[in-house]
């Protein structure tokens, strides 16, 4: 009789593992289903937050344009009307008005090459090689300024004789 109570006990026991088995793998289904669930939504709010970013630089660049766009059209306006006013008061005002910008280039260019070589004296008075003089005297900012001047005199005025700008 023991026997046969050992024998159902233990069958009892077994079946009822079994019968838990099942739960108990649902049990660990859903702990790894939620927490890929879990990573997945922290992974959309990255997705989420960048592309906010990314929407803001956009609206950012889009405002700095028009901004330009506006700056440049002011520009331009202003040019025009000053040129407008120096036709209408005539020949010498004109050739007057037509000779400000050459001049103060040329003495803003001449001054700051003055400034230069007497740097570059200096530089070679206490001992400084021809490299260092010229790294030096071309700086970004000497840099900075020839392109300006060669840009405004010579790409500015070949661009607007073929109407493209």
């Amino acid at each position: 009789m023991i026997e046969m109570l050992g024998g159902g006990v233990i069958g009892s026991l077994i079946g009822g593992l079994f019968r838990l088995a099942p739960e108990f793998l649902k049990w660990l289904d859903r702990k790894n289903e939620r927490a890929h669930e879990l990573a997945m939504f922290g992974k959309q709010c990255e997705l989420e937050a960048q592309r906010g970013q990314q929407k803001l630089a956009e609206i950012g660049a889009q405002r700095e344009a028009a901004l330009d766009t506006g700056v440049i059209d002011a520009f331009k306006s202003a040019i025009e009307q000053q040129t407008h006013m120096t036709k209408a008061a005539g020949g010498w005002a004109a050739r007057l008005s037509a000779s400000v910008r050459p001049v103060v280039t040329y003495a803003l260019v001449g001054v700051y090459l003055a400034m230069q070589i007497v740097m570059a004296a200096a530089v070679i008075y206490r001992g400084g090689s021809i490299d260092d003089v010229f790294r030096f005297v071309m700086t970004p900012d000497f840099v900075a300024l020839v392109a300006g001047i060669l840009n405004y005199h010579f790409l500015n005025r070949t661009l607007e004789k073929r109407s493209l700008l």
